[in-house]
């Protein structure tokens, strides 16, 4: 089955996920002009504070040491890689969504020292051959560019600017559309694609794989042109294991679960549209919102993974999940972050590269019951107005009780989020750390404490924030188990990193 889907990809044109190969014209979609995106931009710069976020940037930045108040923690060293969209514009060209900016590796190492921040773009084909040139090329995930072409395949196209992930041996940047991109992660020089396997060359590995217990790396990744959906086993050794299935009406799906038995997919009625993309709409406007399909599950055995199992969900949609596990009555339990409709990745993402914000849809931490044996599916719902939720990285697949988020508890007249959460899924109890109204909070990792008992969140939460009165950028270091007590260490630079999306810790 498998072999029969790939080679049928391979005869319909690229293998990726639709990014390649259409026959674009000109802002089919009604997209201003990336032009426009950029002089509307700049004059939100001076009354919009928080578009420092979004400015981008358009070279490294060196290594810098950071400001310290307080002390790390002794078990703490090692390096925080994360990742995320960095250049915005080009030439006179701005992109018109957040999705679509090169990929910046941002470091920061943890020594006796201190701290150590450097960041340094990924050299992709794309962001190599466009620099050169000191334009945009091609089209991308969300822009249309005034006489840019098809990219002649996903990978030509990648920007490599979603997450890291570092196994068997490997550092590697991920993207959604394509391969991942191995680079080193002590100097961030960029090295070339992972292919897994002579067929799966070019077939995208998407930004949220997931390691168990036994080391083994789980991931997937979306051909949405075709209706593929890959997945990827790769073992703490490197061997690697693969499958793939059709799947009808494909949807845009950005993360995925793990069990100690199963995969779970939820597919929000973000359908990708053929016809659409064909008559030359960007990949992201060839997505329809059809909220009468209702969110499907996916549920996959790990050792029968063409052998699909579906239920319904009310209809919402979603970026993350958090984890899930289940609890031998045949029941897997899941939470993912659930927005009421995808206007934000749709038009609110947009609206961001203009430096307009305009509100967001609801926001709640979704609990999911998934009975395998009925085929029934049950939700509930905790309201927060969180994103990016992160887990303790030992119980990926088994039963949790603690999940960590950035969460906005404040009404503002900006995006984001201003304070970290530990939820207690169980009880609701929540730890919150609150930065401020004038910081934008991103994405917190949790870190296991060496020399604990290896109870859950006994250990560190580390992430970064941007001070938009300051405007530095922030590295903050909390007890996991005492948020509300504040940062045990900070440390603060004076040049602001772009804010991204995902990241990871590499002990020393």
């Amino acid at each position: 089955m498998e072999r029969r889907l790939f080679c049928q990809s391979l005869a319909l044109g690229t293998t990726g996920s639709s990014l390649a190969a259409l026959p674009f014209a000109a802002h089919a979609d009604g997209s201003p002009e990336a032009g426009a995106t950029l002089g509307a931009f700049n004059q939100q710069r001076s009354r919009a504070p928080w578009t420092l976020g979004f400015e981008g940037l358009q070279a490294d930045l060196a290594p810098q040491p950071m400001q310290l108040r307080g002390k790390l923690p002794r078990d703490l060293r090692g390096t925080l890689l994360r990742n995320g969209p960095a250049q915005h514009s080009l030439g006179d060209v701005r992109y018109q969504h957040w999705f679509d900016g090169d990929g910046m590796i941002q470091q920061y190492r943890f020594s006796d020292q201190g701290l150590q921040h450097q960041g340094r773009f990924l050299r992709t084909q794309k962001f190599v051959a466009e620099n050169a040139a000191g334009r945009r090329l091609h089209h991308s995930f969300g822009t249309q560019v005034a006489g840019g072409s098809p990219m002649a395949s996903a990978d030509a196209g990648n920007v490599a600017n979603t997450s890291v992930v570092h196994h068997a041996g490997e550092t590697l940047a991920l993207w959604e559309g394509g391969s991942a991109t191995l680079f080193d992660a002590g100097t961030l020089e960029t090295g070339g694609l992972k292919t897994w396997t002579p067929e799966h060359a070019g077939m995208p590995f998407s930004a949220h794989p997931k390691i168990g217990a036994d080391g083994s790396l789980w991931n997937f990744g979306v051909s949405s042109m075709h209706g593929l959906l890959s997945i990827y086993q790769v073992s703490a050794r490197g061997q690697v294991r693969t499958a793939t299935l059709q799947v009808p009406d494909m949807a845009m799906v950005h993360d995925f679960a793990v069990t100690e038995q199963h995969l779970v997919f939820l597919l929000p009625p973000l359908i990708f549209d053929r016809d659409r993309a064909q008559a030359g709409n960007t990949f992201m406007n060839s997505h329809v919102w059809k909220p009468e399909l209702g969110m499907r599950a996916l549920v996959l055995h790990k050792d029968r993974l063409n052998q699909p199992q579906w239920m319904e969900l009310p209809s919402g949609f979603l970026f993350h999940t958090g984890n899930a596990w289940e609890d031998g009555k045949g029941v897997i339990h899941l939470d993912y972050v659930r927005s009421a409709d995808a206007s934000s990745v749709i038009q609110g993402f947009r609206a961001l590269m203009r430096g307009e914000f305009g509100g967001e849809p609801a926001h709640a931490v979704a609990r999911v019951e998934l009975d395998t044996r009925s085929g029934r599916a049950r939700q509930t719902l905790q309201a927060h107005h969180a994103e990016f939720p992160r887990i303790d990285p030992r119980f990926v697949g088994r039963r949790n009780k603690q999940l960590f988020m950035a969460e906005r508890v404040a009404v503002s007249n900006r995006p984001g989020f201003d304070c970290i959460t530990r939820l207690d899924l169980d009880s609701g109890k929540v730890d919150r750390y609150r930065y401020g109204a004038d910081v934008m909070v991103e994405e917190h990792v949790f870190i296991p404490a060496r020399s604990g008992s290896g109870k859950e969140a006994e250990g560190w939460l580390v992430g970064t924030a941007l001070d938009l009165r300051s405007r530095r950028t922030l590295l903050s270091v909390f007890d996991a188990r005492l948020l509300a007590q504040g940062p045990l260490a900070q440390g603060s630079m004076d040049r602001a990193v772009p804010l991204g999306f995902h990241g990871t810790f590499i002990l020393a």
